[in-house]
């Protein structure tokens, strides 16, 4: 893995293009529409989920300490006479306050198995406002992929980050090497998966096993690749060669 050097001003830039475009596409759609990559909700019950994780994030990231914050409840109650989208705006905007002004060195919480720092969270909210945003538009018809460099970040940040911390969709005795290739961001990634254990390897350090060779391989842009890890796009879309079956062990969720 040759992992794309990216920044707290990348991630808030990334939040400034997202959330945007994901308020224009939540303005296009009748509150009731299906959002047809998370079965069972509405555009309502998106809008109101992502602007839910803003406020629990803006309640803990700027906080001197990094003790863990009480359980995200689901979602906000809408006050009377307030919209979704301007629930969702108002907390959009709160949040980002907050970001511009994190130290991303500063103690925080965070759920993953890595340092206890605040820069964890404008980097988890880019990515989390872009995944919703591509949801949003494909309620609407109009699904645009997910910028290169972003996108391969996000990549990244599920093997990472969520693999590690254990939020597989699916459980398994998986074992092997999987390799991906974003194709327009010329990244790759091995992915050492033992059980329920799993590996992110370094392409420095990879030949230091002797079970090194990946036994599946997916090629195809960023954004099909982390919208693959998500489950908003089946790997059947991508080139896949070799075992198949160890891809139900990367879907996050």
């Amino acid at each position: 893995m040759s992992r794309l050097h990216v920044t707290k001003d990348f991630w808030i830039g990334a939040l400034r293009a997202e959330g945007p475009t994901f308020a224009a596409a939540v303005a296009e759609a009748p509150p009731e529409t299906p959002v047809l990559s998370c079965p069972g909700w509405t555009v309502t019950d998106l809008t109101l989920h992502l602007a839910g994780i803003y406020r629990w994030v803006h309640s803990f990231a700027g906080s001197p300490v990094a003790t863990a914050p009480p359980a995200r409840s689901q979602r906000p109650e809408l006050e009377a006479g307030t919209t979704a989208l301007q629930t969702w705006q108002q907390s959009y905007d709160q949040l980002m306050t907050l970001l511009d002004a994190l130290d991303p060195e500063a103690p925080a919480w965070n759920w993953a198995p890595q340092p206890k720092k605040a820069g964890f969270w404008p980097r988890r909210m880019a990515h989390e406002t872009a995944v919703h945003r591509w949801d949003a538009q494909l309620a609407i018809a109009a699904g645009e992929p997910i910028e290169a460099k972003l996108a391969a970040d996000g990549v990244s940040e599920v093997l990472d980050t969520w693999l590690p911390a254990g939020r597989r969709l699916n459980h398994g005795p998986w074992h092997g090497v999987v390799q991906l290739t974003a194709t327009d961001a010329g990244q790759d990634w091995f992915l050492r998966l033992r059980g329920e254990g799993v590996a992110l390897l370094d392409t420095a350090t990879i030949f230091d096993h002797d079970d090194h060779h990946a036994r599946a391989q997916v090629a195809g842009t960023a954004s099909d690749l982390l919208l693959a890890l998500w489950g908003r796009v089946s790997f059947d879309t991508l080139d896949v060669t070799g075992e198949r079956a160890l891809l139900g062990g990367l879907r996050t969720g």
